[in-house]
């Protein structure tokens, strides 16, 4: 499918790529990998045709489609969301207009025998044929349930795209490519701006995709759900795995060993023949000898192997400092933005060294919890801190405060203590800060860096509190291992908001799930949660999540509505009953006053009932209107149900 061949890209004197070659198969699922730096995010641009290689070639069919997500885009202003979305239809957004357009002038026109009127009539068919082929009638039903799939609700749906975080932005980006249905996915980092929920939705999309799939990602359990096969980049040459990440890994450990081992050898037969040159250069007995040694010392392919970090090394906060037993109690706590309520009447409470885990769809509250715990937001209700509790606390905008005229060894100087200060150089390696660049002023630093170096600073605070709100989202998975160690010995108590599964595997003790305003108290680790609530698909995770929520609204005391509220309840259900039945009538009855039309414009005799063409489509928008409104109908009834605890 994609081909290339000898491929070398250069920048400056640096080579990137050395004159690499593979093919990209119609059914592969590739997940690139390597340190940061050695040209994932080039080969991808590559491939997409955005930026061109210094030698060799890159080859695909014509008529393969390209599906490419960059880590940054350039968003454009003026549609709705689900006018955005329906930007990925342009073909059959514009085959919807030449039919109209048809549709128009065969109203109008009265030559029903002529070759131009036959012609129009033949041009109609064929562009009725192309947009049922493609599936013009579902578009809008295809793209609520990608929007849906991807965190959206349906109310969001009109409202305008600039009103969005850059991260929601990004999802109506990457909605607009997983709908346009291309032939090779090309994603960058697909996975930073997901909660858990929208990840797993994307990894059932991908996982039974017909295409091919090639994607960088630094979250372990996304690469291993999804990719067969992976392609590492190390030192300009790439390392061909038919395997899943974990798979490679083991595989690359071995690579290394036996590449280790020749390089030792070769370093030795090396400086052998270079000791023996300088020995005899100046003995006239020996000139032919050291002749032949150094066109031999010219010839050798020599070996480069990438430089690794150890993996001995590891990260010790200072000891804690001892809290009370109670580290937060939170009674009748709500928040609201305005009329907009996002906290309602939580009730928790936090015990010393607990490792909890909030995770819940994006604008659940999950940051939102974590300010008013640091004191940055009002509220209602009670949220008290313990006794001699000292909070470290990471947020995204925590980068933004570093003092920009320091180097990064000063800004680490500044805050390590004791024998930590020996090993700030280690340290600052293990989170990607090497050679020159522990010297670099802060100003000059990357978004990316920036938060590295925040979080480094954080780690080395003697608190007994760490609040990290989504603190892996510019972390390596060599960085990611050495924070979560970290964590794991960490003898205070930790809040994580993320959506690493991998990350949180076996450092959370406790999961808090976040939804519909409320929040639900999961006992055991990240994977014990996602097996109890059997996230198999979105549409059944918002269902059972609303149904959980409900459940924690009910007073402790009364799990069941009482009589009154019951029987009011029942008549919701079966007024929503009732419009599910007629609904499912409706559909029948467009179906069939569908197929009754085929099969007329199927019959020559009907081909001047310009009409009967408009009603056609006509029926043909009612049914998809019909199909959405009776897969509202449904969820609502499934809410209804769980709500009066059937």
């Amino acid at each position: 499918m994609i081909s290339i061949n000898n491929l070398t890209v250069e920048f400056g004197g640096f080579t990137l790529f050395k004159q690499v070659t593979f093919i990209v198969n119609s059914r592969d699922r590739i997940g690139l990998v390597g340190k940061n730096g050695a040209g994932k995010s080039t080969l991808l641009k590559i491939f997409a045709g955005f930026q061109a290689p210094t030698a060799g070639t890159v080859s695909l069919p014509n008529e393969i489609k390209i599906g490419y997500l960059p880590q940054q885009v350039n968003h454009i202003d003026g549609n709705t969301v689900m006018e955005e979305a329906l930007s990925a239809f342009e073909e059959v957004l514009g085959l919807e207009k030449e039919i109209a357009a048809i549709n128009l002038e065969i109203a109008e026109r009265t030559d029903y025998e002529s070759d131009d009127y036959m012609k129009l009539i033949e041009r109609l068919t064929e562009r009725n044929d192309r947009y049922h082929m493609m599936g013009g009638e579902n578009i809008e039903a295809e793209a609520e349930r990608t929007l849906i799939g991807l965190g959206f609700l349906r109310s969001d749906f009109t409202r305008q795209t600039n009103e969005f975080s850059g991260g929601w932005r990004m999802r109506i980006e990457l909605a607009k490519i997983l709908l346009r249905r291309p032939d090779v996915f090309l994603l960058d980092e697909p996975t930073n701006h997901l909660d858990i929920e929208s990840i797993q939705w994307l990894e059932d999309f991908l996982k039974t995709y017909p295409g091919a799939v090639v994607l960088v990602s630094h979250d372990r359990a996304f690469l291993d759900n999804i990719t067969n096969r992976t392609v590492e980049i190390s030192v300009g040459k790439i390392y061909d795995y038919k395997v899943s990440y974990s798979q490679y890994v083991i595989l690359h450990a071995e690579r290394r060993e036996q590449q280790m081992k020749a390089y030792i050898n070769q370093q030795k037969q090396i400086k052998d023949t270079e000791d023996f040159i300088e020995r005899f250069r100046y003995k006239a007995t020996k000139s032919v000898q050291v002749q032949s040694r150094i066109k031999q010392l010219e010839k050798i392919d020599r070996i480069e192997i990438d430089e690794e970090d150890s993996s001995k090394l590891s990260l010790k906060f200072p000891p804690a400092p001892r809290s009370g037993d109670l580290v937060c109690e939170v009674k009748n706590l709500s928040k609201a933005y305005g009329d907009h309520l996002v906290l309602n009447e939580l009730e928790f409470v936090i015990e010393r060294g607990e490792k909890l885990a909030f995770v819940g769809k994006n604008g659940e509250g999950k940051s939102t919890l974590v300010k008013v715990l640091m004191g940055e937001l009002e509220h209602t209700g009670i949220c008290k801190i313990g006794h001699n509790v000292k909070i470290g606390y990471f947020a995204q905008n925590q980068a933004q405060m570093l003092n920009e005229n320091k180097s990064v060894f000063e800004t680490i100087d500044d805050v390590a203590v004791g024998d930590v200060r020996t090993k700030i150089r280690d340290i600052l390696g293990a989170f990607m800060f090497r050679g020159e660049d522990i010297d670099k002023k802060v100003k000059v630093l990357s978004g990316g860096e920036r938060s590295r170096l925040a979080m480094i600073r954080l780690l080395l605070e003697p608190v007994n509190l760490l609040v990290l709100d989504e603190p892996t989202n510019h972390l390596d998975m060599r960085s990611k291992d050495v924070l979560k160690e970290a964590l794991n010995q960490f003898d205070g108590t930790v809040i994580v908001v993320s959506h690493d599964r991998e990350f949180l595997n076996g450092l959370s003790s406790k999961v808090y799930e976040f939804t519909n305003k409320k929040i639900k108290e999961h006992l055991g680790g990240i994977y014990d949660f996602l097996q109890t609530k059997k996230m198999d698909s979105l549409k059944e995770l918002e269902v059972k999540n609303v149904a959980s929520s409900v459940q924690v609204e009910v007073a402790p005391s009364d799990n069941k509505l009482n009589y009154l509220e019951r029987k009011e309840m029942s008549k919701k259900i079966s007024k929503m009953e009732r419009a599910v039945s007629n609904s499912e009538e409706n559909i029948a009855r467009f179906e069939e006053q569908i197929a009754e039309m085929e099969d007329l414009l199927a019959n020559p005799e009907n081909i001047q009932d310009h009409s009967l063409f408009a009603k056609y489509e006509k029926s043909k928008k009612d049914l998809e209107k019909e199909m959405l409104d009776w897969e509202r109908f449904n969820e609502e009834l499934e809410l209804l149900i769980a709500e009066k605890g059937e």
